[in-house]
């Protein structure tokens, strides 16, 4: 009888919720998380101490094991791509995974394969700053080249002074910086796919994303009131990343839509390869959540069905809470709201951390968005009437 090993590199909340599907499945997952405390570590068994940076912890990690993915992109390339020489199964490929490490390659190859994007630059001096300053009505968006998630790494640059600090550290070799057009778009989306070495590809419904900061506070699927044409411009583009780079597992494009006389359009904002804060809704919202379509896609097998489950579904993240656990609110809120599909990652709580999600389906997206939200505020402790802190 076949048996099924995946080694995963980090310890989040992603690295869990893969767990709980390899758990469905009899897959044994190990794990190299930073610590024991990590969300990972509580529920699993098989986890090393250890740095993505490390040779020796990396090696523990994937003896015996027939695929090693990832939790997240901060990886030694090179100690990858040495894995790969070495006969082991690597899944997304060092060579794909650098473009979602690393923003400038991201560009660069992005423009290879003719993916509508924002005009860029990258940023060598500060008179390169200046220069495409100057070229865009005076504003940008500057981003250091490797590092940044959830808002971090990223500025609205008016002037060299709201990143002097930033070009002071490119100067002295210690960041890479890219700068993007400002654009006017009118709202975000995240459109995700998985790929195995095979090639064949599964796409899910174009989701919308709500941001609170630079932060996903909620996603929405299907989009509202998107032009029918929407879905499937962006699974070409997403495909044609998939195939262009090589992706192996789930990849997810975040884009911004900007209105047209002709219809919308869309230009690529990131990249993520591996699940993605947009796709949590496709736990109880498909018939095959991310996490077990990313196991299936890393090992080549074949993929599930990614049809939703429901004419809507709505996710919203707990970003930080009020109460010394969010778990205090279980009782209210699973009294006023018993659809709505509660997730908790075992993290300390902390402002603006992202601590869980709550997923709510069904057929009218206003009560579904407003189930979701009062949900989540219950988690977040924003009814003190009923909060014993």
């Amino acid at each position: 009888m076949k048996s099924y090993d995946v080694a995963v590199i980090g310890g989040g909340q992603l690295a869990r919720m893969l767990h709980e599907a390899a758990s469905a499945l009899d897959i044994h997952l190990r794990a190299l998380v930073a610590s024991e405390g990590d969300p990972v570590a509580q529920v699993m068994t098989d986890c090393g101490v250890g740095s993505p940076d490390s040779a020796e912890a990396v090696a523990a990690l994937v003896q015996g094991m027939d695929v090693l993915t990832f939790e997240h992109e901060h990886q030694d390339l090179a100690l990858l791509t040495q894995l790969v020489e070495d006969g082991y199964n690597v899944h997304p490929t060092p060579q794909a995974l650098q473009c979602a490490k690393d923003k400038h390659i991201m560009r660069e190859m992005l423009a290879e394969l003719d993916v509508p994007m924002p005009d860029w630059r990258s940023i060598r001096r500060e008179s390169d700053l200046d220069i495409f300053l100057s070229e865009h009505r005076g504003e940008c968006i500057v981003k250091t080249a490797r590092g940044g998630y959830d808002g971090k790494g990223v500025r609205e640059v008016n002037h060299l002074d709201d990143v002097r600090d930033w070009l002071e550290a490119m100067e002295a070799g210690e960041v890479e910086l890219i700068a993007e057009e400002l654009v006017p778009y009118a709202y975000e989306v995240a459109a995700l796919c998985a790929r195995r070495p095979s090639g064949e590809i599964r796409h899910w419904p174009l989701a919308e994303t709500v941001q609170d900061g630079g932060v996903c506070a909620k996603v929405i699927t299907p989009v509202p009131g998107a032009d029918p044409s929407l879905g499937a411009q962006a699974e070409r583009i997403a495909e044609t990343i998939a195939e262009g780079l090589g992706v192996t597992g789930v990849l997810a494009v975040e884009m911004f839509v900007l209105p047209g006389k002709d219809g919308p359009s869309l230009l690529v904002n990131e990249l993520a390869m591996r699940p993605h804060n947009s796709g949590h809704w496709t736990i109880e919202g498909s018939v095959t959540s991310q996490f077990e379509q990313h196991l299936r896609a890393v090992l080549n097998l074949p993929l599930g069905d990614t049809t939703a489950r429901a004419p809507h579904a709505v996710m919203v993240n707990v970003l930080g809470t009020e109460l010394n656990d969010p778990s205090q609110g279980y009782a209210h809120l699973m009294q006023e709201y018993p659809d709505a599909k509660v997730h908790l990652y075992g993290k300390k709580v902390r402002p603006r951390r992202k601590l869980g999600h709550v997923t709510v389906l069904g057929e009218d997206l206003e009560e579904v968005t407003a189930t979701a939200e009062a949900a989540a505020a219950i988690l977040r402790g924003d009814q003190p009437d009923w909060t014993e802190n």
